[in-house]
């Protein structure tokens, strides 16, 4: 690819955004950012630490000394892999919440900023299109219906072999909804000129061939 690209996916949880920016990296032969997975293990590292929410002092001084790099699909927290550790409804809470603050978002937005201009990446996220790369040559804003959303997040954590019902998660993914979307620094919301795509009743090669179309490659 001769130019630096930079596609912004944005949207709720459990849309799929992941799967399919990892499936259109993958296709396209560029980077793929995980930036939800940066805020999981920001909050992977407070519980660690035992840094509060409230801690703002002692939250700024964690992040001065955290590192986190992508590479070969494994998210590096301070040169630890911690795929397997950032997974669990505990720190999908603590992500949710800590991303709430602004400190932690301007820390992750930097790291996430400099990894776009010096290669062509593709970014998922809650805040891509409108806060990290507002001038993306690309923005896709992917969703689908709760119960889908749920359904999906469900039979992955018990695959897993988590201990969880369907209504619970269905509940914690509609207070995350409800969080991500009324939260004072950078909520979630669709980036004006991005494209929606819809996944509710669309497989991931599907959804992956019409986002590769829409941008012409």
């Amino acid at each position: 690819m001769d130019k630096i690209l930079r596609i912004a996916v944005d949207g709720p949880s459990g849309a799929g955004k992941s799967t399919i920016a990892k499936a259109v990296a993958k296709k396209l032969n560029i980077d793929y950012i995980d930036t939800g997975a940066m805020y999981r293990a920001v909050g992977y590292k407070m519980l660690q630490k035992g840094v509060a929410l409230t801690d703002i002092e002692g939250l700024q001084a964690m992040l001065d000394d955290t590192e986190i790099d992508f590479s070969q699909g494994n998210i590096y927290l301070d040169g630890e892999i911690v795929n397997d550790y950032i997974r669990t409804p505990e720190i999908s809470k603590q992500a949710s919440d800590c991303s709430a603050i602004g400190i932690v978002r301007k820390k992750l937005v930097d790291l996430q900023q400099k990894m776009g201009e010096s290669k062509s990446v593709i970014m998922d996220g809650r805040d891509i299109g409108t806060v990290v790369f507002p001038d993306a040559e690309f923005k896709f804003y992917v969703t689908a219906s709760a119960e889908e959303r749920a359904r999906r997040r469900y039979e992955e954590l018990i695959a897993k072999g988590q201990d969880v019902t369907f209504e619970q998660v269905l509940t914690d993914l509609n207070t995350r909804d409800h969080n991500d979307s009324t939260r004072e620094i950078t909520p979630l919301r669709k980036a004006d000129d991005a494209i929606e795509v819809d996944t509710t009743d669309m497989g991931i090669e599907a959804v992956v061939a019409h986002i590769c179309g829409l941008m012409g490659l």
